[in-house]
């Protein structure tokens, strides 16, 4: 074939198969031509070579067949759309055909512990539906949300399962500020899929060909659902990666069955990535899983807690029974230390892609079932938990039979490539043992040929060997050459010997090579044949799959309360959260952990926590909240006792998340995550939130503060904790009857001050700010300069402010302990409301700043002059 034929046939197969790259089997090699091969070379280092044929020439680089995946991985997590073209045989030479296209979402890697998820996402009227499907273990996810807050819930959830890969249905493709969300929320490659797909109809249709039946049987009931879920399956048939016989259920969920957990709480909370690289998540912490799909499944139970009491009354159950039971726990994690991943080893059967090894693979782990079974069943410890019904969905009758029959097929090491032969046990086929037993004969008589040969010619230096170029061979040293006898038939001469071959040599070779040849055939086939049955038990293996993964967790979590003192919290469905010796999670494991008591109820419903930077207001509002996810994970808290009443979402607005880079300033970041959470959380909610209004001036700063304390405790209700640097907001307490004063201790006797990082009643009056700037290692002229101001603001009781009106001037003084203005003729807020329509509050509020931040003793006669002058053009102006 031509240049021009190659390419030619090329870039057709690319056109059709929409792809980015196309990568062309040609013989023993995927090619890559023209500008995809300088692509790939760049992307992945290859080597791009010129070639040149009747005239013409193209750049080509080439990958070996056996060597595909890895690059195909590579180039497809660079975002890259990659079409697969097959090289078949056929009567008159060879065609090749477009047999896949990978995709970030239908990647099946067998090397990646992780979730790999596609997401399909569908507006219908005001109602989103989204579906996700990771094609690696066939699990498959759908639900609907709606209402006013509708958007937020899907980018809520897209948030949570954080797929690779996202297909926007059509009304949301125009959508720019939608999609724009999605960038930043979801590191994935957004797809246009075929609109026909995500048609209410087809989508019906396509579900009722994966799962039979009405979608309302399988649980998808709105319009939206249904789309999404059609249009996953849709594409993923579309892509040809053929692991849909692996997706064997589809689970319809609601969102609320879960705690709602935004993107910035879950960020907030380090849940399951950490926000530096020096930080450590949660899930880093926690995690003790021996097995891959255990550590997926850990994953997503810290993603999603549930608010389902009776099961999270199971999980604890048994997660207690294990941590009581520390021989028996050990036992099952040593014998899960064996296991592999059965889901993804289930899809990759289904794909056809599944080797030798991985069949062993799924042999050796199908052989464990019953020990672990036995294992569970032994221990008394275990029989009124969980763990004695985590084989309750296994029929382990038929684990037994699969096993047995692997085990009988399956060779002890077999090799990767499935065309050579050794796949199989020789006993396993009557036709495969008499194949084997014919080569191993011929083999026997090529063997012993050097040692017949030896003594029959008397040739001392003589041994038979094979070669890919000369095949077998008899090779005899130089100084007996000579002495060969005549029927040997020379074939090459080296530098030291000669090789030769004979009539019945070469008969011999050729009923070895047709043998071999029959060998690999016969194993290739039965081992599809096998590798099928696999396929069609794909439900069974992802039954066994999914109890053992949640047999993992549960050690995992056991096993990481046994060794932290953690304690089982009291799950209730009232309000109270009450904490005894509380203790955060993950920062324990790095220091001497000082724990701390936390009560919240009905009537004692907002926090207001006080005390100075560094001195652990942060980590004690997190550790709450993280106390209570814990605690709706099914797992163990760090605490000596808690008490934890079921919330339906935890909300955090903690530290500075700057998006200068999207054109958000700190302070609109700040003022959009206290938004959300104050039209999202309800009264059943847990609420953290980290000096809110600091952003700004110090007025509209506590004036956001003030106005969101009174809107959560009037209108939200929610359980609430507030660290604030305003300590003017600690009156409060005063006014607001569910409001309470909390403030980490201080020793500040004598000159040195000591963080206690001890939570006490009451607010601090004091904030420490020059201590913090001195301990940070600001110069001490600084800090003893800054003590020298802060001494003298400490003596003012309040903030004047001088506005003009139609009957004089009138003063007035905003009261920060009360939140309003007293004082003068007019009430607070007209003189407020004076003052803001003159336009001279802000000039006022600069001189007065300046006055207040200048010594008279350290400014001299002129500058003191030149400052008066400026003030006072300052307050005519």
């Amino acid at each position: 074939m031509t240049a021009d034929g190659i390419v030619g046939e090329y870039l057709d197969l690319k056109r059709e198969a929409e792809a980015d790259l196309l990568a062309m089997q040609m013989g023993d090699f995927y090619e890559f031509f023209g500008e995809d091969a300088a692509t790939v070379g760049d992307e992945l280092d290859l080597k791009v070579s010129e070639r040149a044929s009747g005239g013409d020439s193209y750049e080509m680089a080439g990958v070996p067949v056996d060597d595909l995946d890895p690059y195909l991985k590579a180039l497809v997590e660079r975002g890259y759309r990659v079409a697969v073209a097959d090289q078949h045989e056929t009567d008159g030479g060879h065609e090749r055909r477009v047999s896949r296209v990978v995709t970030p979402g239908t990647l099946v890697d067998p090397t990646s512990e992780a979730a790999r998820y596609l997401a399909t996402v569908v507006r219908a009227a005001s109602a989103y539906g989204l579906a996700f499907l990771d094609v690696t273990t066939g699990r498959f996810h759908v639900t609907s949300v709606a209402g006013a807050d509708a958007e937020a819930q899907a980018l809520t959830e897209l948030y949570r399962f954080a797929p690779t890969e996202v297909l926007p249905g059509p009304d949301l493709r125009g959508d720019d500020a939608f999609l724009d969300s999605v960038r930043e929320r979801v590191d994935a490659t957004l797809t246009l899929h075929a609109t026909d797909d995500f048609a209410p109809g087809r989508a019906r249709h396509t579900l009722r060909e994966q799962f039979g039946g009405a979608t309302e049987q399988v649980g998808v009931e709105t319009d939206a659902a249904v789309q999404a879920a059609g249009a996953a399956l849709a594409y993923v048939d579309a892509t040809g990666v053929g692991v849909l016989a692996s997706v064997t259920r589809l689970h319809a969920y609601t969102p609320d069955e879960h705690v709602t957990l935004d993107a910035t709480t879950q960020r907030n909370l380090e849940l399951t990535e950490p926000m530096t690289d020096r930080g450590v998540s949660l899930f880093e912490t926690v995690d003790h899983t021996e097995t891959s799909a255990g550590g997926r499944l850990l994953r997503e139970w810290l993603a999603r807690p549930i608010r389902r009491r009776a099961e999270l009354d199971d999980r604890q159950a048994a997660v207690a029974a294990l941590a009581t039971d520390a021989m028996g726990r050990e036992r099952l994690r040593d014998l899960l230390g064996d296991v592999y991943d059965l889901e993804r080893l289930a899809s990759r059967a289904v794909s056809g892609s599944l080797d030798a090894p991985g069949a062993c693979r799924v042999r050796d782990t199908l052989g464990l079932v019953a020990d672990l079974a036995e294992a569970v069943d032994s221990s008394p410890r275990l029989d009124d938990s969980a763990v004695a019904t985590v084989f309750e969905g296994v029929d382990r009758a038929a684990v037994a039979d699969l096993h047995a029959e692997l085990d009988d097929a399956l060779a002890t090491d077999p090799p990767g490539t499935l065309t050579e032969g050794g796949l199989l046990a020789p006993g396993y086929d009557p036709e495969l043992a008499d194949v084997i037993e014919q080569h191993e004969s011929a083999r026997e008589w090529i063997d012993t040929l050097a040692d017949r040969e030896s003594e029959a010619h008397g040739l001392t230096h003589l041994s038979v060997d094979r070669n890919k170029t000369d095949g077998y061979y008899i090779q005899v040293g130089q100084s007996e050459a000579d002495a060969a006898p005549d029927h040997y038939e020379g074939i090459k001469t080296l530098k030291n010997s000669e090789r030769f071959t004979t009539p019945e040599l070469r008969e011999r070779e050729r009923e070895i090579i047709r043998l071999e040849e029959r060998r690999g055939e016969l194993e290739y086939e039965l081992f599809q044949e096998l590798r099928d049955r696999l396929a069609d038990s794909a439900d069974l293996l992802q039954r066994v799959g999914r109890a053992l993964a949640e047999l993992d967790v549960y050690c995992s979590l056991s096993a990481h309360a046994a060794r932290n003192d953690w304690t089982r919290p009291e799950l209730t469905d009232g309000d109270t959260l009450r904490v005894e010796a509380g203790r955060h999670p993950v920062v324990e494991q790095s220091v001497e952990f000082v724990p701390n008591d936390l009560h919240l109820d009905r009537d004692r419903r907002f926090l207001l926590v006080t005390g100075p930077n560094m001195s652990g207001k942060s980590t004690y509002m997190r550790q709450a909240a993280l106390v209570t996810l814990l605690a709706q994970v099914g797992s163990f808290v760090p605490a000596e006792a808690a008490e934890v009443g079921l919330v339906d979402g935890i909300f955090t607005r903690v530290g500075a998340l700057d998006e200068l880079a999207q054109g958000r300033s700190t302070f609109m970041v700040e003022m959009g995550e206290l938004a959300n959470i104050l039209h999202s959380a309800t009264e059943e909610s847990l609420v953290v939130l980290d000096e809110v209004g600091r952003g700004t001036a110090t007025y509209d700063g506590i004036s956001i503060a003030w106005a969101a304390t009174e809107y959560f405790h009037n209108e939200v209700g929610a359980k609430t904790l507030f660290a604030t640097h305003y300590h003017e907001l600690t009156a409060l307490a005063d006014h607001l009857d569910r409001v309470a004063n909390v403030h980490v201790a201080v020793d500040d006797a004598g000159d040195d001050v000591t963080f206690l990082r001890t939570v006490a009643e009451g607010p601090t009056d004091r904030s420490y700010g020059v201590h913090v700037a001195e301990l940070a290692g600001v110069p001490d002229p600084v800090v003893s300069r800054a003590g020298t101001v802060l001494d003298r603001l400490r003596r003012e009781k309040a903030i004047e402010a001088r506005g003009s009106s139609s009957d004089g001037t009138v003063q007035t003084t905003f009261d920060l302990g009360r939140g309003e203005f007293t004082g003068g003729e007019k009430s607070g807020k007209q003189a407020a409301d004076t003052a803001s329509d003159t336009g001279i509050d802000a000039d006022i509020e600069t001189v007065l700043d300046d006055l207040r931040a200048t010594d008279v003793n350290e400014t001299s006669p002129v500058e003191l002059m030149a400052a008066v002058q400026r003030w006072q053009e300052q307050l005519e102006e």
